[in-house]
């Protein structure tokens, strides 16, 4: 909006000094898109990567039975019923000693075992990934 206002003000007044701000502007947004979109292409596989840590980190806080994380028990319950998956990794055993004290924790059935969150998850990055990175060189292109 202040960039769309400047660029106005610039050719109403016909302001050379304010045009070129304008056009600098836009040239930083430009080349941050594209930046934006190579590093994603280039850096894709880390990203699973990083995701792979966070998932561990997170499986640490599924099996903690000392409350500290029991709001986000709670919503991870909320999200495996949502997406009918069932744990982040290793299905109910990464609830740990949680999974045989709560009875509405992991509805997945144990004899075939379902879709863990976090491949869930991870297609759904990987999926939209490849949509973000298409609009950025879109954009790019436009402009």
């Amino acid at each position: 909006m202040i960039l769309g206002f400047l660029g106005c003000c610039g050719a109403v007044k016909e302001s050379r000094c304010m045009l070129m701000l304008f056009f600098i502007a836009l040239l930083l947004i430009l080349i941050l898109q594209v930046t934006g979109g190579v590093l994603g292409a280039v850096y894709k596989p880390q990203v699973e990567k990083i995701f792979n840590y966070t998932l561990n980190e997170s499986v640490h806080a599924l099996q903690s039975t000392t409350g500290e994380y029991k709001e986000y028990q709670e919503e991870f319950q909320k999200l495996e019923k949502k997406y009918q998956c069932c744990g982040l990794q290793n299905g109910p055993e990464d609830w740990g000693e949680n999974f045989d004290k709560q009875k509405d924790i992991c509805q997945c059935e144990l004899e075939k075992p379902s879709e863990s969150c976090g491949e869930l998850i991870m297609q759904q990055i990987k999926n939209h990934l490849v949509i973000i990175m298409g609009i950025a060189f879109g954009l790019a292109v436009v402009e």
